[in-house]
């Protein structure tokens, strides 16, 4: 099936989106490989990981609470659905939570495989070619998606933080606590910004074709602020909390189907130690964060909750199984099947204007 012609200002090609002909490009498979590569080499040469001990304590898991990991992270999906449901019906469009757990799936499977978070482009994308949508205005569906989950991640986090370490905070977890209340300060005024001199700013600018990069920016700004109305806020932020409770519960199931008996990780520390990981896969430098992420949460392990360097690069890579690898191959399966990479999906419909 070929791609209509482009009908959405900022509109994306299918070759520029195409999966497979990305993952046939050296640099996707270099920035596949170097992390991997690399993660071995500090593990097991840097930092003399015992390798045989990590396989062991694999092996003597509770495959039951391994199945439950893997359950709980994976009931995150439709969780993700029904929100972007929601912030879709603000924006003016209907889709149906089936359909848009779907397409999140996909893009995850990107963001797996390719970095530079390229999934949030593709899942634009793919609801464009599936149906009437607007892409700039899905795109500002999309930001504010990513939004709400950074306000969810230092919220959360600095919630989870404060009641693991009520104690005594570890000078290397207060920095972690002034980076929390950073972010969410310059969010908000992101966002004030965008909303009262986004325009403003733009149209004063002397650029070529200046007219059609405004009418993008006004769907834009409609995806994002028409997806967020003072009705729906309630509602987006009781799932977002959800959502991020099963990336919490995730890597608290896996701790315990390890069962090191050295290793006292309760939820509250679960919560922090997740939060941290999901805050570094947004570091564009390899897919899913990956190396970056395992890393980081090894030496949040370590340094904070004195967990021995081998157990805690056990939990890391187990969880990361679980919330990568298994979107590999899962996700692999679902793309080659899928209609809707290939625009035959016809997905959601435009929501009647409002009087």
């Amino acid at each position: 099936m070929t791609t209509p012609p482009p009908s959405d200002p900022g509109e994306v090609g299918a070759d520029q989106l195409s999966l497979g002909r990305r993952l046939r490009q050296p640099r996707t498979i270099l920035g596949l490989v170097l992390p991997l590569i690399l993660l071995v080499l500090v593990f097991r040469v840097a930092l003399n990981v015992d390798v045989g001990k990590l396989v062991g304590a694999v092996r003597a898991a509770n495959p039951w609470l391994l199945l439950a990991a893997f359950a709980i992270f994976y009931l995150g999906f439709p969780l993700r659905g029904f929100r972007w449901v929601l912030l879709l019906r603000g924006a003016g469009f209907r889709l149906g939570t089936k359909d848009a757990t779907r397409i999140i799936f996909l893009s995850w499977l990107v963001n797996c495989l390719v970095p530079a978070k390229l999934g949030d482009v593709y899942r634009a994308y793919l609801l464009k070619i599936n149906s009437t949508a607007s892409l700039s205005r899905t795109f500002g569906t999309v930001f504010i998606e990513r939004i709400l989950d950074l306000f969810a991640i230092a919220v959360l986090g600095l919630a989870a933080g404060y009641w693991s370490f009520r104690s005594g905070l570890p000078p290397s977890i207060q920095v972690v606590f002034a980076i929390g209340v950073g972010v969410v300060v310059i969010l908000a005024l992101m966002l004030l910004t965008l909303r009262n001199f986004g325009r403003r700013i733009l149209v004063r600018l002397p650029i070529p074709r200046r007219e059609r990069l405004v009418d993008l920016y006004d769907r834009f700004e409609e995806g994002v602020f028409g997806a967020v109305g003072v009705r729906a806020l309630p509602g987006l932020v009781i799932v977002t909390g959800l959502i991020w409770s099963t990336e919490a519960l995730r890597l608290y199931f896996v701790v315990q189907a390890l069962g090191f008996p050295d290793v006292a990780l309760g939820l509250s520390g679960a919560f922090f130690v997740a939060l941290i990981g999901s805050l570094l896969t947004a570091v564009p430098l390899s897919p899913a964060g990956l190396g970056i992420v395992e890393l980081g949460v090894v030496g949040v392990l370590t340094a904070a909750y004195r967990i021995p360097l081998t157990e805690a690069t056990t939990i890391a890579l187990v969880d990361r199984t679980i919330s990568v690898f298994s979107i590999i191959v899962l996700g692999g399966l679902f793309y080659a099947i899928s209609p809707l990479r290939r625009g035959g999906g016809h997905v959601g419909e435009e929501m009647p204007a409002r009087s």
